[in-house]
């Protein structure tokens, strides 16, 4: 009996790390120090004594069910980009630039080949991100998972000066609400979706005219990263006085995180289009609208505040930065919460 009769195959956990070299490689940044395969990654600091006051962001979080029709898809170059997204967009929200990320697999059998397209799509991210993929593991569990599956998640630290932390503390009546276009699902509701639809070739691998692509194509497409459209909006001055990322819970629960007490948003759902997809899931499950908006980010991935007269230069700095801003509503003084008209 040795380790590899027991179901871990050491020599193919090297032969993963080989071949996920060069697209590691691809997100280094001078801060980086050493190179992939020490027992800790090493991320110099030196770059932030600049700062008056430097806080250091993290956060954490995986794709959820998602991975499943990454396994049924036989699909696994994307899915990264979905672990990144969740992570830094928590960092950047909070006003953090996203300094690095590490990533964990756990497998039931390590396929080489499987696992550098997955890390390839997390370099992806953290290539969209700015930020470095400084470390990681693969961590092969026989007899704990099937052979075909596997689970991903990460974490990010960023950085930001304590003065540009966004925290809705300055919040006041009459505030604009800015929504960004998600791409569409994102990486939260996927235990709803996977129950609406059936999980298999035939209905996944359908055309939809409406969807521009078959239904498992756009439901895997990876989650928007927004840093560089909040990175936009501090170049061109605009204070972002509140930011919310709009993941699982939908709007009922994302929205009231970015408001202090005493402030309520009002936000008009017929502000923006609302892409097909939700209307496929929510016709095909019979689900009431308000369920749709409590688990969905119905179109929708990142919520902005801004002073009224910053709206205009606001939406040009989205634009910028390639994404899609939406007037959604308002802020107004009220009891916390929110509420969709």
């Amino acid at each position: 009996m040795d380790y590899k009769k027991a179901g871990v195959d050491i020599e193919a956990g090297y032969r993963s790390v080989e071949l996920m070299k060069a697209s590691v490689q691809t997100t280094m940044r001078p801060e980086v120090l050493g190179g992939l395969g020490g027992f800790s990654g090493a991320f110099s600091l030196s770059n932030i004594r600049q700062m008056e006051d430097p806080v250091l962001l993290s956060g954490t979080d995986g794709c959820g069910t998602k991975v499943k029709l990454a396994f049924l898809l036989d699909r696994h170059d994307t899915i990264g980009i979905d672990a990144v997204a969740m992570c830094v967009n928590d960092v950047a929200c909070a006003g953090g630039e996203p300094l690095f990320f590490l990533d964990y697999i756990a497998c039931g059998k390590n396929y080489p080949e499987k696992i550098a397209s997955i890390v390839s799509g997390v370099a992806e991210g953290c290539r969209q991100a700015g930020c470095a993929l400084i470390g990681g593991e693969t961590a092969e569990h026989p007899g704990l998972m099937p052979e075909d599956e596997y689970d991903l998640a990460g974490f990010a630290v960023g950085v930001a000066d304590r003065k540009d932390l966004i925290t809705g503390e300055s919040l006041r009546d009459g505030d604009v609400l800015i929504g960004m276009a998600s791409t569409g699902v994102h990486s939260n509701g996927f235990s709803l979706v996977r129950s609406v639809f059936p999980m298999e070739e035939k209905t996944l691998g359908q055309y939809h005219e409406d969807l521009g692509a078959t239904l498992g194509e756009a439901l895997l497409t990876p989650t928007r990263i927004y840093v560089g459209a909040l990175k936009a909006l501090k170049e061109a001055g605009v204070t972002v006085k509140a930011c919310s990322h709009i993941t699982g819970g939908g709007f009922y629960e994302n929205v009231p995180r970015m408001l202090p007490e005493g402030r309520h948003a009002l936000i008009e759902k017929s502000s923006y289009p609302l892409p097909p997809i939700f209307e496929m899931i929510r016709r095909a499950g019979d689900i009431e609208e308000e369920m749709m908006y409590g688990t969905f980010n119905m179109g929708i991935g990142m919520v902005i505040a801004v002073d009224p007269q910053d709206c205009d230069a606001a939406q040009r700095a989205i634009r910028s930065a390639g994404d899609v801003p939406y007037l959604l509503g308002r802020i107004v003084d009220g009891e916390k919460g929110v509420t969709l008209e």
